[in-house]
């Protein structure tokens, strides 16, 4: 084998390796403690679009002035978070006060995922396809 084959060949296994890598980044999605039903739905939902893309979330609560002597108030928040993120990501990170923010990191969960997505192939209530058989002397049952 000459040195160009070679070359060749150990460039080609380097891109392959890179090719198959998966790049996770981290998304900031940050929340104030007074936000609105509104506003809490719409960066939830981001959030749960972030965690099915496969990136982790990095959940922020800011505090400000007189906010800072009710930590409670944005550990619930990020609590209900978890809660409605549930089934494509869990908590890496549980909440923790850092200065002025809560901080919460949230993880793509795939066996979460794909339960979901198992589930959603296969609606409750509907009734299960009936699958037809022979029986031994030649008439169908249903």
């Amino acid at each position: 084998m000459d040195y160009g084959k070679f070359k060749f060949d150990t460039a080609q296994r380097a891109k392959e390796s890179r090719r198959k890598a998966s790049n996770v980044s981290i998304k900031e999605m940050k929340y104030r403690p007074k936000i609105g039903p509104g506003d809490f739905d719409t960066k939830t939902r981001q959030v749960a679009r972030f965690l099915g893309d496969g990136h982790k979330v990095k959940v922020t609560i800011m505090f400000r002035g007189r906010e800072m002597s009710h930590p409670e108030l944005g550990k619930k928040i990020l609590d209900r978070v978890a809660e409605q993120v549930g089934e494509v990501g869990k908590v890496e990170l549980l909440p923790k006060l850092d200065g002025r923010n809560m901080v919460m990191v949230l993880a793509p969960d795939r066996r979460a995922q794909q339960a979901a997505a198992k589930d959603k192939a296969t609606p409750e209530g509907a009734p299960e396809p009936a699958v037809e058989t022979a029986s031994s002397d030649g008439t169908e049952e249903a």
